[in-house]
């Protein structure tokens, strides 16, 4: 019959698992793309930097960033391996294990909260050697647990890469439907090409000190509109301290479209957002503008789409300025030039992609909620509050 496990844990140090160290020195031309001739990953800091030949070790092995903002991440190598002077890596196993629960283990022990607090993150060896974790000495136990714990990280994954093709599909719709490729069934009439500024007015955001922000106004930011393509109420949590004349001059409403005026990089320059529900006496700041559609056959969500594909695109970088920031304004935007079709057509487009994405956000979702229970989880296995049963053991 199943029983819970008798025997109990241990608080072990590392030191008493496993002798980890430094990987050894390689040389950039060494690297290269994975390939028959070259099929043993190299490890670094920030994990895989590429494929050589040569393997340094050819048995299972737990790998940890020891500098930089990753150090501390853990990975594991199943076969041969490659591993740099940027990483740790198991050498030796001073007791019998299941390499995937002491990658697990290390991973809930969240190395990287340990690490030295120099102006180059950095997890050394001694410090690495006193970090304690809970133990199972049952082989058969570290198994079962790193089972569990593998079978969901294969949910993650495996809703991960629908999420990536179903990106790849809405691509693929918003390249034929958007630039009249492909037409929805009933629609035949020519689409018009225009320039934008006959679509919209253009206006620059809001400036305002740091000390006004916090409270007050809801504003439209960067990265609301980064976050696009359309902006709901829920989604603008910036707020900032306004007068009532700053708040109407500024106002941001149903139906207006936002563009990024500057980045760091020219690609992020110049994509738009929808602003979809209304939001009360909101307002939009400097490092965007705000398009409001000067024509009634206008669908601001099917042009903020329209602004995300590849021909529209490249006219914006095209147009974009570049110093020590990528920059645009509502004079370059304007001279955009656009294909458009009937507003009914514009609003089925609309709503096929909106399916997409509604798609792509429940997925979203479904995986947000797997890597929470991941942690709950490992929370219980990989310290043994909770217990796996097994087979053949009676109860006490």
């Amino acid at each position: 019959m199943s029983a819970a496990r008798a025997d109990q844990w241990l608080s072990l140090a590392i030191s008493d698992i496993a002798v980890f160290g430094s990987g050894d020195l390689i040389s950039v031309a060494r690297l290269s793309a994975r390939s028959g001739s070259h099929p043993v990953p190299v490890y670094g800091g920030n994990g895989i930097a590429g494929y050589t030949s040569l393997a340094m070790v050819d048995q299972p092995t737990v790998i940890l960033g020891r500098v930089g903002q990753k150090c501390g991440v853990v990975y594991r190598n199943d076969g041969p391996a490659w591993i740099t002077d940027n990483a740790l890596y198991a050498r030796r196993f001073k007791r019998p294990l299941d390499v995937r629960f002491l990658a697990f283990a290390l991973e809930a022990a969240r190395l990287n909260d340990v690490k030295n607090k120099n102006d180059l993150p950095l997890i050394t060896q001694s410090i690495l050697n006193d970090v304690k974790i809970a133990w199972p000495d049952s082989l058969e136990e570290q198994r079962q647990i790193a089972g569990a714990v593998r079978d969901i990280d294969n949910l993650i994954a495996s809703l991960e890469l629908m999420i990536n093709k179903k990106c790849e599909i809405k691509q693929g719709l918003m390249q034929q439907l958007l630039t009249g490729r492909t037409r929805l069934p009933g629609f035949t009439d020519p689409w018009r090409r225009v320039e934008v500024r006959e679509l919209l007015e253009f206006r620059n955001g809001l400036n305002k000190e740091s000390s006004f922000f916090g409270s007050g106004t809801p504003i439209v930011n960067f990265m609301d509109v980064m976050n696009g393509p359309v902006i709901s109420a829920g989604d603008v949590t910036g707020r900032v301290t306004l007068t009532r004349e700053e708040i109407k001059r500024f106002s941001a409403r149903k139906g207006d479209l936002f563009f990024t005026r500057t980045s760091e990089t020219v690609d992020e320059v110049g994509t738009a957002a929808a602003l979809v529900e209304h939001v009360s006496d909101a307002v939009f700041s400097g490092f965007v503008l705000r398009g409001r559609p000067r024509v009634r056959d206008l669908d601001a969500q099917f042009l903020a789409y329209l602004f995300q594909v590849d021909a529209i695109r490249r006219q914006v970088e095209s147009t974009a300025s570049y110093t020590t920031r990528a920059l645009t304004n509502g004079r370059a935007l304007g001279r955009v030039v656009v294909d458009i079709p009937i507003l009914k057509e514009q609003r089925a487009i609309f709503r096929v992609l909106t399916e997409v994405d509604a798609e792509i956000e429940a997925l979203h979702a479904r995986v947000t909620k797997s890597k929470a229970v991941k942690r709950g989880m490992t929370q219980e296995l990989l310290t043994g509050r909770k217990r796996l049963p097994v087979e053949g053991e009676t109860e006490a």
